[in-house]
């Protein structure tokens, strides 16, 4: 199959993974807000960095390095292997021992079982962590596709079961569970690739070289990520907690599910480009296409958050809304920054990425530190601001290695970003002469209007975009 071929075959089978997956996801997220108080969600939220580290030492590094490997063999699959399930192990016994302490930290006893049964999701992803690399390497979404749905449609109808029966937050973890069981039970049955028990000391040392950079700059961003989730739990209520957690989800929803296509497409396709040149090309491509999805999707969720919020949650859930617009703004550029590390990924510069990372969460330890002074709504607001000069950060050092200059990515993007403002204002004004009593034909009509406006002041403007489009729908 060509690289065209595989790569449009890679965008449909990972979006249909994606959105039917998280379709999914985010309706049981709307049962269990109605059957769950925020607190039960604030909890869950305390502990989400300890299954990301976790998650982080297992697979961030070497796995990549796989994917970017030419023609890796058995020797590189196993050994890896071998080195993730151990690791995993080892963290989760730190973890385990760990969980009396962190609960004493947040003065929240329960905390302790529920991180060590939450905890070992990271220890069972690990035993297939290098099969989904394989797959991912082969460009294979499809059989992915038809692992991640199963899992997930289980994991939810037990997840609901036990909230309608009075679970509380054992509702969120087993959820969890059942869902990281079902996927790795799945993929050992109907994955034919098996390792071998056999470790090789070069083959270790080439990924883990490549591949500890990666660690250690996703560590980071886990950690700084996490942070404002634990300055929230330790100096506020589980409630508060919630509330960020519920907004910081919702506002990550809709990217996620781009970012996951970009960045999981983009990395293997990039990794098969040898020529800058064409490297360049299909960034400027894939920016541009990126943008002129989130950019109107996301100031629409902002512009009907409110009766969106009250519609799916209840009114118990309104003081997330404020969060949530802030945090809205920073999910415009996050597939972006997703598929501009891949540069760094793709080139080798694994090296850089370890800097950089670096030297964005340096300077967002100083946005934490001005937000706190002012309350969560500070953190709030620092963590947006600091999520575009990390885009920003991103884009110049990604943009050197291909000869795209951050001046010529704010050129090419600047126009959507525009467009989207203007957009948002004209809505704004004839908000209060056009309106529907019910919510939900509210939340339609202005979804729709903004994305028809959107698009057709866009068609006017970046006419080959549309034209691309078309071609690639045909291929």
């Amino acid at each position: 199959m060509s690289l065209k071929k595989q790569a449009i075959a890679g965008v449909k089978w990972t979006f249909v993974q994606q959105f039917s997956v998280q379709i999914i996801n985010f309706s049981v997220q709307i049962v269990l807000a109605r059957l769950l108080m925020p607190e039960m969600f604030g909890l869950i939220a305390m502990v989400v960095i300890f299954i990301s580290i976790g998650q982080a030492l297992m697979d961030g590094g070497m796995t990549s390095s796989l994917i970017r490997t030419n023609n890796p063999d058995q020797l590189d699959y196993s050994t890896v292997f071998i080195t993730n399930i151990i690791m995993s192990l080892v963290v989760y016994g730190v973890v385990f021992i760990a969980a009396p302490y962190i609960a004493l930290f947040y003065n929240q006893e329960i905390l302790t079982n529920i991180i060590r049964i939450l905890s070992l999701t990271f220890v069972i992803r690990a035993l297939v962590a290098v099969h989904m690399a394989k797959l991912t390497k082969e460009m294979n979404f499809k059989l992915q596709m038809k692992l991640q749905i199963p899992s997930t449609i289980l994991a939810s109808a037990v997840g609901i079961t036990m909230a309608y029966k009075g679970y509380g937050v054992w509702s969120l973890v087993w959820l969890n569970l059942v869902q990281a069981i079902s996927f790795t039970v799945q993929t050992l049955l109907f994955m034919t690739w098996r390792p071998l028990l056999i470790f090789n000391f070069e083959k270790f040392k080439y990924h883990f070289n490549f591949g500890y950079k990666l660690t250690l700059a996703s560590l980071i961003d886990v950690i700084f990520n996490d942070a404002y989730r634990i300055i929230i739990g330790k100096f506020y209520s589980p409630t508060t907690v919630g509330f960020f957690h519920q907004a910081e989800t919702l506002r990550l929803f809709p990217v996620q599910q781009i970012s996951a296509v970009v960045g999981k497409v983009t990395y293997p396709l990039f990794a098969k480009m040898s020529d800058d040149l064409v490297l360049k090309e299909a960034y400027k491509i894939t920016m541009k296409l990126v943008l002129a999805l989130v950019v109107p999707l996301m100031l629409a969720l902002i512009f009907i958050a409110e009766d969106g919020f009250r519609f799916l949650f209840g009114d118990k859930w309104l003081p997330a809304v404020p969060y949530f617009q802030i945090l809205a703004l920073a999910s415009i550029v996050r597939p972006l920054s997703e598929y501009n590390l891949n540069i760094l990924k793709v080139k080798g510069r694994s090296d850089i990425f370890l800097k950089i990372e670096i030297l964005k969460k340096t300077i967002g330890i100083v946005f934490i530190v001005l937000g706190f002074n002012f309350g969560v709504m500070g953190l709030v607001i620092s963590l947006t601001v600091f999520s575009f000069i990390s885009y920003l950060i991103n884009m110049f050092f990604s943009g050197a290695l291909i000869s795209y200059t951050m001046i010529e990515q704010i050129k090419d993007s600047f126009f959507f970003y525009l467009l989207g403002i203007l957009v948002y204002i004209l809505l704004f004004l004839i908000k209060g002469e056009i309106g529907f009593d019910l919510i939900f034909f509210n939340i339609i009509f202005y979804m729709v209007l903004f994305f028809l406006i959107y698009f057709a002041i866009l068609y006017l403007f970046e006419r080959d975009l549309f034209k691309m489009v078309k071609n690639i729908r045909k291929n």
